[in-house]
């Protein structure tokens, strides 16, 4: 029996991590759910609660709490906040924490998850973009188990267990492209928030769909990499496969190339961070391959994606400018959601930030929290 607990659980990958758990369950695993969080979405969760009978809750939104609090929940443990998150994730009643929270959010949680030992399965991307070598540290300290849940860093995974670490000449990380790849520079002023939010072919949230959009979300799982499989920058390629079937490849010192495929479909790489090392049998959709017509691949426009070029400026200069990254990225996209500024500004609202800051190389948590929180501050004042 496995004790896991869901931080995001009414978000995407949240649902298909629960979805996963109830197949794994029908096929004879004794899988307990310990705890969950939401952000607001009550309605879901008071679901999931029914379905899975966890331990306890955890709310971000104070009316949505309040509301939870008013009902009759028996047994059930209600908890508030980042307090709250951050009490269940020191907790020792589980083994698993699927963490899915959206954004910086996500690194405080994880962090005190790590000091106790347990299996984070990564789908928190910034996590590792602001803390990633404070949070690798912490790793090989506790023991802790790190496995990502982005179909691309699982695909890499995939492709190096049982590989010599020595033989790894470089990590190719694949990008559909986008709703925008075909389209010209010139007209990004003009794109809506609702043409954004069609990803071609993923269904995820509104902020990982945007981060799509610009690129970014490719240049945020470059820097992920470089801390999950540690390797340099240089040995990192971003290329475009507008089918997203390959999912990633690795290029090993021989010449040869092992690539990771599949339908584009989250559960599969949920899965694997929750049975690893083990593959357990499912009924997902397979490829057909006879009906696949083709596998293509093309450079990156990084002067179209200026997102992507910012990323990897910011990890090659390192300290604390991916932390401004990130946050700058975070607030940017939450203006364009609500109308208040244009797609294209989203990249120059970034690099202004990154251009105002006084980089830090040695830093700790204290420091990540409040440069995040100066970094988001400053952009609000000016809209």
């Amino acid at each position: 029996m496995k004790n896991i607990s869901i931080f995001g659980s009414t978000g995407s990958i949240g649902v298909n991590s629960l979805n996963v758990i109830n197949n794994l369950n029908l096929n004879g695993f004794g899988i307990k759910i310990a705890y969950l969080s939401t952000n607001s979405n009550i309605d879901v969760l008071l679901k999931q609660i029914e379905i899975f009978n966890p331990k306890g809750v955890i709310i971000n939104d104070k009316n949505s709490f309040n509301k939870i609090k008013s009902l009759d929940l028996k047994n059930i443990e209600i908890l508030f906040g980042e307090e709250g998150l951050v009490e269940i994730a020191s907790r020792d009643d589980y083994e698993i924490l699927i963490s899915a929270l959206v954004g910086f959010a996500g690194l405080v949680p994880t962090i005190e998850a790590i000091k106790t030992g347990k299996r984070i399965a990564l789908a928190n991307k910034e996590t590792l973009v602001t803390g990633g070598k404070i949070i690798m540290d912490l790793i090989k300290i506790s023991g802790s188990e790190l496995l990502p849940i982005d179909s691309e860093h699982s695909a890499i995974l995939q492709c190096i267990v049982g590989e010599n670490d020595k033989t790894v000449s470089k990590l190719i990380i694949t990008a559909s492209g986008g709703p925008f790849r075909n389209l010209d520079k010139s007209k990004f002023k003009n794109i809506t928030v609702e043409e954004a939010l069609k990803h071609p072919n993923w269904k995820m949230g509104k902020k990982i769909t945007i981060d799509s959009a610009t690129l970014m979300n490719k240049g945020l799982e470059v820097i992920e990499a470089k801390w999950l499989f540690d390797v340099n920058t240089e040995n990192i390629e971003v290329i475009v496969h507008p089918q997203s079937i390959i999912h990633s490849m690795v290029e090993f010192t021989d010449g040869s190339v092992k690539s990771q495929m599949g339908i584009p479909d989250m559960k599969i790489p949920i899965q694997y961070a929750i049975t690893f090392p083990d593959r357990i049998s499912s009924d997902y959709e397979r490829i057909d391959f006879q009906n696949l017509q083709d596998l293509t691949f093309e450079k990156p426009d990084y002067e179209k994606f200026e997102c992507l070029k910012l990323a990897f400026d910011s990890i090659n200069s390192g300290g604390t400018y991916p932390t401004v990254l990130n946050a700058a990225n975070e607030i940017a996209v939450e203006l364009f959601l609500d109308s208040k500024i244009k797609f294209n500004d989203i990249p120059f609202i970034i690099k202004n930030s990154l251009d105002n800051h006084k980089n830090l190389t040695n830093f700790e948590v204290s420091d990540i929290l409040t440069i995040d929180k100066n970094t988001r501050k400053q952009i609000l004042e000016k809209f």
